[in-house]
């Protein structure tokens, strides 16, 4: 639980960096609504890990409350049977002496006995002696465990105290922000209009590229010497390229595309952030980073198309056998159509205005959610 929040503290501290770079220009405002919105889904995310945290430890209080009032019961029941082994020794060695005790028997055998039962009563008297001084040690050591839990929940509870107080500045933020977006809310239509316009000319190159590239694969396999060792063994294994393909088993461990980045537009439809009961869609997820941040590779493959499209300015689509990946917003392009890259591999960067990269994955023409892939 506490690696998860010190995670997510780091996920918060980068977009704050983000958020500050954005708080001075006014064009940035849907922006900085954007990464706000993520940054609050995040604070309540470490609000929940704390809670549970706190719930963690006030379990572990109360299992050491309860081992050390059962230790200091066994303490007090250890001392009043020794306290009453004492009186008796001492009973005894007014009565007569050990000596004594054992020259009075009737015979050996009961001088025998006697003896016997004198090592016994001593074994136990230090038996229990030892026993009262590790249930001591013990209750110490509980004693100790559960001042530390105590003063970890106090800890706890003054960081949870901080992040509500955090996540109150920020909700207020965000209000602001709502505030001032909503006074221009014509000029956000119209951009709108002109995202989507833009987002389906992006959409229409992929898939063309795409296209292109399954069509040569198809014209490769109807070639003669091509269907002389194409066989139905063959045609089996290509079915299953993408269970037992590289890319595929590197879902969910696929480094981002670009370092320090946080997204602020997740895949796939939702509401618009300020425009009431308008719907969106998003073929990819956008990821805001640093100013004229580098744009990697995320695996090893070929580039299939480079294209400058309005609105999302360059695009890179690198193909990974039946899988593509799709690199939008780029400022500058470092690769050339046709170039092997490598993963981690440099492809270009951002711009130095708006450094928010759009990154998609496909598997030929299906689309997939590129934050399930990266890890």
């Amino acid at each position: 639980m506490e690696d998860k929040r010190k995670s997510l503290l780091r996920e918060i501290d980068k977009t704050s960096t983000l958020l500050d770079k954005t708080k001075a220009t006014k064009a940035a405002n849907l922006n900085r609504y954007l990464a706000l919105q993520s940054q609050i889904k995040k604070r309540h995310q470490v609000i929940r890990t704390l809670q549970d945290e706190i719930e963690h430890a006030e379990a572990g209080i109360q299992r050491a409350q309860e081992v050390t009032a059962a230790l200091s019961g066994d303490i007090e029941r250890l001392r009043k049977d020794y306290a009453a082994l004492l009186r008796r020794a001492h009973r005894m060695r007014q009565n007569q002496s050990n000596l004594l005790f054992l020259f009075s028997s009737t015979s050996l055998n009961d001088a025998f006995q006697r003896w016997q039962y004198l090592r016994q009563y001593e074994r136990y008297r230090r038996r229990q002696a030892t026993l009262i001084e590790e249930t001591r040690v013990a209750l110490n050591e509980r004693t100790a465990q559960l001042e530390q839990r105590i003063k970890e929940k106090q800890r706890l509870l003054g960081t949870q105290q901080q992040q509500e107080e955090l996540l109150d500045q920020e909700m207020a933020d965000k209000d602001r922000t709502i505030q001032v977006l909503k006074k221009d809310e014509s000029k956000l239509a119209a951009q709108l209009e002109k995202q989507q316009k833009s987002h389906q000319k992006l959409n229409d190159a992929i898939e063309w590229v795409i296209r292109e590239e399954v069509t040569k694969k198809k014209q490769a396999a109807r070639n003669p010497e091509t269907l002389k060792s194409f066989s139905a063994k063959n045609a089996a294994e290509e079915t299953q390229e993408d269970i037992i393909s590289p890319f595929s088993k590197s879902k969910g461990k696929l480094p981002w595309p670009v370092s320090g980045g946080s997204i602020v537009r997740k895949f796939g439809q939702q509401p618009h952030p300020t425009l009431k009961n308008v719907q969106i869609t998003n073929n990819g997820i956008d990821i805001r980073a640093g100013s004229r941040a580098a744009v990697s590779v995320v695996f090893e493959g070929k580039v299939v198309g480079i294209q400058f499209i309005p609105g999302y300015k360059n695009t890179v689509v690198v193909q990974h056998e039946r899988y593509y990946t799709v690199y939008s917003n780029l400022q500058e392009v470092s690769v050339s159509k046709g170039d092997n890259v490598s993963a981690g591999q440099t492809i270009g960067s951002l711009s130095s205005e708006v450094p928010e990269l759009h990154f998609e994955v496909w598997q030929e023409k299906k689309r997939l959610n590129p934050a399930s892939w990266i890890r």
